[in-house]
């Protein structure tokens, strides 16, 4: 079975997306995911910031493994191409039988969105109601769409990008406001969706109660967010030996993970009460495979009642 982007579109919405990463975060930080490092190769195809890179994620959980081939070039921007590409491969486990191949950019799209969601409702205050984005591409709209699912307090969106004609587009879709950078790094939940290599987001702007998701910047040597930002803040990881292998805003400013989201989900670790809290996500591979069975369950549903009838 292959599934395009526009089918895995018809089926994979964040109502169902959201709780089910929220279980496999859970279920990483418990040890029952078989989840090597990615292998990342540079692709070599430009110079400087330009040059692409390929990743290969395999995981292991539940009835099911998977592999995702996925692609970063950041210059695609200018040719009208999107930044990354993807492809998912879901096996069952108990044979080894390939279930389905599905694209998978938009898989990458939501399931990032849904992390974040994730830890937005874990970690934030009930009454937080300014979100500020840096950033306006993909990822900003995908995680407008679900933070504001888990809470709709978050009426406040200030919205910041280097290109101020995009910041105002997204303004405009989103009803909310372009504005400075540091108003935007000065709301309730600051979102940092930037490709910057180096960093937007200054520790000074930042309220002293703030949540920081900081989802782009991935790469060892790549960063979003100062030393300021970092070191005043409890650093909550998605995967803490991931994000100290391959977060430049960790590895580089020297901050220490405090906890994994998984483990705050399970009360198995408690986040201190006050304070700026940062949470560093960098992708893991659990994710899609999370997704892509969501998608392959609901096809495989789809199939069954056609033949029904």
């Amino acid at each position: 079975m292959y599934v395009s982007e526009q089918e895995v579109r018809a089926v994979l919405t964040y109502e169902t997306l959201i709780p089910a990463i929220r279980q496999a975060l859970i279920d990483y930080s418990a040890g029952l995911v078989d989840q090597p490092p990615r292998i990342i190769q540079r692709a070599g195809n430009a110079e400087g910031a330009k040059n692409g890179w390929f990743a290969v994620m395999p995981v292991i959980a539940g009835d099911v493994m998977a592999v995702k081939t996925v692609t970063f070039y950041p210059a695609n921007d200018e040719s009208g191409l999107p930044t990354h590409m993807a492809i998912v491969e879901l096996l069952r486990r108990v044979t080894g039988e390939p279930l389905a191949l599905m694209d998978g950019r938009l898989i990458t799209e939501m399931r990032t969105a849904a992390v974040s969601a994730v830890a937005l409702n874990a970690l934030a205050a009930p009454d937080v109601h300014s979100l500020g984005i840096l950033g306006s591409g993909v990822q900003a709209r995908s995680h407008l769409e679900a933070l504001r699912l888990v809470r709709p307090s978050l009426k406040d969106i200030r919205i910041w990008s280097r290109t101020a004609v995009n910041a105002e587009r997204l303004a405009a879709e989103s009803g909310g406001r372009a504005v400075p950078i540091s108003e935007a790094a000065a709301a309730d939940v600051v979102l940092t969706v930037t490709s910057s290599a180096v960093p937007v987001l200054q520790g000074r702007w930042l309220a002293s109660h703030a949540l920081v998701l900081a989802v782009g910047a991935t790469g060892s040597t790549l960063r979003e967010l100062d030393d300021e930002a970092m070191l005043s803040s409890y650093v909550v990881a998605e995967s803490e030996s991931a994000v100290e292998r391959e977060s430049g805003d960790v590895r580089l400013s020297g901050a220490k993970v405090g906890a994994e989201i998984g483990n705050i989900l399970s009360r198995a670790v408690d986040v201190p009460a006050g304070g700026r809290i940062v949470f560093k996500s960098v992708g893991m591979a659990i994710e899609d495979l999370t997704a892509a069975r969501l998608v392959w369950q609901a096809r495989k549903s789809i199939g069954n009642s056609s033949n029904l009838q």
